[in-house]
């Protein structure tokens, strides 16, 4: 299961790198791929928009995608822009999905 640290800044300027990386993971066709964001310092719309990428992308191809070492402000932004009710939908979009063991959301795409 690859598993993708996410650290720094996370911003307009920084994302391309990361997207890259992870069309490059989801091209492998991993049953399962982990964002990590435990050295996460700053997110801007852009890295969210990565996040939702990612999701999107996973449905298509059937791939779960997990998130661990969420930071509270990540999880604050996640709640208040509604993304994390689009990463709690299963495939079929009704059922939401279980956590981790460190409590964080297991999300499939």
């Amino acid at each position: 299961m690859p598993v993708i640290r996410v650290g720094g800044d996370l911003a307009y300027t920084t994302a391309s790198p990361l997207r890259s990386e992870i069309d490059r993971e989801l091209q492998a066709g991993p049953a399962t791929l982990v964002l990590d964001f435990a050295n996460l310092q700053f997110i801007d719309s852009t890295g969210l928009s990565i996040i939702v990428h990612t999701w999107r992308e996973g449905l298509r191809d059937g791939v779960t995608l997990r998130l661990r070492a969420v930071p509270r402000f990540l999880e604050t932004i996640l709640d208040m822009t509604g993304v994390t009710g689009l990463l709690a939908r299963s495939t079929s979009g009704d059922a939401p999905l279980g956590t981790e063991p460190d409590g964080q959301p297991t999300v499939t795409a």
